[in-house]
């Protein structure tokens, strides 16, 4: 069964201050780095792994995925494909 989960970014100084940002590149708050973590170790508990992911071009929305795959010990490549840890294991090992 293939699933899509929508994931929307922590909250932002702007979003703080009750600013609209629009396409503004403003990043986290504080608030929004833990709400980013939070997500990921709910995620990593409910068991979910993924293929793949698509952020905006904005850092609070890039932020948000790398926090939450961090959390679920996930890491995705510029191109947004995912590498499980064991996957970039292997692919150390054989570039040595």
């Amino acid at each position: 069964m293939h699933r899509i989960v929508l994931l929307r970014h922590g909250e932002s100084a702007w979003n703080r201050e009750n600013r609209f940002t629009g396409w503004t590149d403003v990043d986290l708050s504080e608030k929004g780095l833990e709400e980013a973590g939070k997500a990921g170790e709910v995620l990593r508990k409910e068991g979910f792994v993924f293929d793949l992911a698509y952020t905006s071009v904005l850092k609070r929305a890039i932020r948000t995925l790398w926090i939450a795959l961090d959390r679920m010990d996930l890491m995705c490549d510029p191109r947004g494909e995912l590498l499980a840890p064991e996957t970039s294991a292997t692919t150390a090992r054989s570039r040595a």
